[in-house]
């Protein structure tokens, strides 16, 4: 490869992981907020309705399908230090979340100590219990997808992309809202609820990007003239 096209097949690395941390962090920031898809009616799974979901579930499948592309293009070290920086990220976030809801409001101030504290006093409950079920559910569909990318010596990528991500999100579905009952965010009678919701709704959101893989990895192949299960180095 050309300095020229390492240097762009770089420049991409640093944005895709930075789209990774982004969609990361905001679905810990935002996870509080609920909202329920209408067109299901009043479909109910044990007692909670069907794709009663948080907020935070919207970004976050971006991050598998990142991770499948690195991995797919620069491999699987490249795919493991997106999820390390993005697990510093997360704690970092939560620390700047803790000290800025300790530090007092002055009477003019906008947003007062309550409404803050009320939106972002949980968030560092809701960024552990996240970061820990993503680093469960990351490195599993990074570890699974490279199994089977082995196995079938670079082809069927619909199967390695599908077969990570539905055991990965699962994992990460039925960690993250056990931790957040456990830690009294969420009641456990909505437990079993949220877990079939939340793993159904990013079963269907993987099902969606299998095409956008396919697109992504189609364009990079081609960018940078890569064989299939070819994979680009940048060290």
């Amino acid at each position: 490869m050309t300095p020229k096209n390492k240097k762009a097949a770089f420049s991409i690395y640093l944005y895709l992981g930075a789209l990774f941390i982004t969609s990361l962090v905001v679905s810990n920031l935002i996870f509080q907020k609920f909202f329920y898809w209408e067109p299901f009616g009043d479909v109910t799974i044990f007692g909670a309705p069907l794709f009663e979901l948080s907020v935070g579930i919207l970004p976050y499948p971006i991050t598998f399908l990142i991770t499948d592309l690195i991995s797919e293009i620069y491999g699987r070290k490249k795919a493991n230090q997106v999820v390390t920086a993005g697990i510093f990220a997360s704690v970092f976030s939560m620390l700047i979340i803790f000290v800025s809801n300790e530090a007092p409001a002055i009477p003019s101030s906008p947003v007062g100590n309550e409404t803050f504290t009320e939106v972002f006093g949980l968030s560092p409950l809701g960024v552990l219990a996240s970061m820990l079920a993503y680093l469960f559910a990351q490195y599993i569909d990074i570890s699974i997808y490279h199994f089977w990318k082995r196995r079938t010596n670079g082809r069927m990528l619909w199967l390695r992309n599908n077969f990570s991500t539905f055991s990965s999100q699962f994992v990460d579905t039925f960690t993250v809202v056990g931790l957040l009952c456990l830690f009294g965010v969420l009641p456990w009678d909505k437990f079993y609820g949220l877990v079939l919701s939340g793993f159904i709704f990013k079963v269907m959101v993987a099902l969606f990007d299998t095409p956008l893989l396919y697109f992504f990895v189609y364009l990079m192949r081609k960018r940078f003239n890569l064989k299939i299960g070819e994979e680009i180095s940048l060290d």
